[in-house]
């Protein structure tokens, strides 16, 4: 990120290099997944997740061995507004038990057989001698969006190129499969301005408890997300312009996350509702990263179904999660894994010599 350009001009560059999946390709997944031995389309879900993945690899043996969770950890201004019960010391506290494998993303990772990758992208504390954490800090956090713009333009296209990087570095160490995870106190109220800015929602209809708000703190946040937006509602015009306004650093690197993986051809895996508000804003700037996303599980953050909704997504499961971290996306990983299992280690009934349907 060296040249003349300006990071706005960096990001437009990347998500024109994005190029669609293979059509072609699903098709011949689902010749060969109902050829297998099971009648057919009795795996349900499980062979159109197959089949998806099929088509974004060019496959009709697709494989997800090797899989990275990109965390990306940053803070809010809009914390001094009294949004989380928590103080803006846990963002960096947290980073420091990742970076310790001491989290739930760490423990549900290592489950599925997937590395986990902490950024520090707009920390408010310097994070220097923390081992295990990479370093791509462009800000110790935005500004209260509640005021005014959380970010500049120019700022949020380097976050996100943070993220487009990271996923770039993913496919270069050969990663099939790439989840997304968070970190950063006040990010449920980033996320659930993004939701409301992009459907046209009401603040009240997607804010929920975040880390565990009672109802009179629901009620303020969900005010101040409403103060957000009228604050920055001339700049609400264009998908770069909303991320920078009611977004957050993590949130926009998300976002590169998955437009990089696009880009990559590599499949990713979002995880709640604020990696939810990142794949929503990536899809905004990049439509056709929306032929390379599953998400993972449906939090009850009540935002996460608008936006889920609002892309006409479905979710893996639902295990009533909230956590984030990743944690739903790990998850997600191992039935995606299995998926691919299934489709590309199957015999046919060919090659079985088991009697197919008469039908047939």
């Amino acid at each position: 990120m060296t040249t003349d350009t300006t990071f706005q001009d960096q990001l437009t560059a990347v998500i024109y290099s994005v190029t669609p999946t293979e059509p072609a390709a699903e098709d011949r997944a689902w010749e060969r997944l109902d050829s297998l031995t099971k009648p057919p389309r009795s795996l349900g879900r499980l062979e159109q997740i197959a089949a998806r993945i099929a088509r974004i690899q060019g496959t009709d043996h697709p494989s997800v061995d090797t899989k990275s969770i990109l965390l990306m950890a940053g803070d809010h201004g809009v914390v001094a507004e009294g949004v989380s019960p928590f103080p803006q010391d846990v963002t960096w506290q947290m980073v420091a038990n990742f970076s310790a494998g001491g989290a739930a993303i760490n423990q549900i990772a290592r489950s599925v057989g997937a590395e986990v990758e902490v950024y520090d992208v707009g920390v408010a504390r310097d994070l220097a001698d923390f081992p295990g954490i990479r370093h791509a800090n462009v800000a110790h956090g935005t500004d209260n969006m509640a005021q005014g713009p959380a970010m500049t333009r120019e700022l949020c296209a380097q976050a996100v190129l943070v993220g487009v990087e990271a996923a770039r570095e993913a496919a270069e160490r050969g990663v099939q499969l790439i989840g997304t995870g968070e970190m950063g106190i006040g990010n449920t109220t980033a996320a659930a301005a993004l939701t409301a800015a992009f459907t046209g929602v009401s603040a009240e209809t997607v804010v929920g408890a975040g880390t565990g708000l009672d109802a009179a703190g629901v009620a303020h946040k969900a005010e101040v997300v409403a103060l957000a937006l009228k604050a920055n509602a001339d700049l609400l015009t264009d998908a770069l312009g909303t991320l920078a306004a009611v977004g957050g650093l993590e949130i926009a690197a998300l976002a590169g996350v998955i437009i990089g993986a696009a880009e990559e051809g590599v499949a990713v895996v979002s995880d709640g509702f604020i990696s939810g508000a990142a794949m929503l804003a990536a899809i905004k700037l990049c439509p056709l990263a929306a032929e390379y996303v599953f998400p993972s599980h449906l939090s009850v953050e009540p935002g996460h179904r608008v936006l889920l909704d609002a892309l006409d997504l479905e979710p893996v499961f639902d295990l009533d999660m909230r956590l984030g971290e990743g944690t739903g996306a790990a998850l997600a990983m191992g039935v995606i894994d299995a998926a691919c299992e299934m489709m590309s280690g199957m015999a046919t009934f060919a090659e079985a010599g088991v009697s197919g349907s008469e039908a047939e």
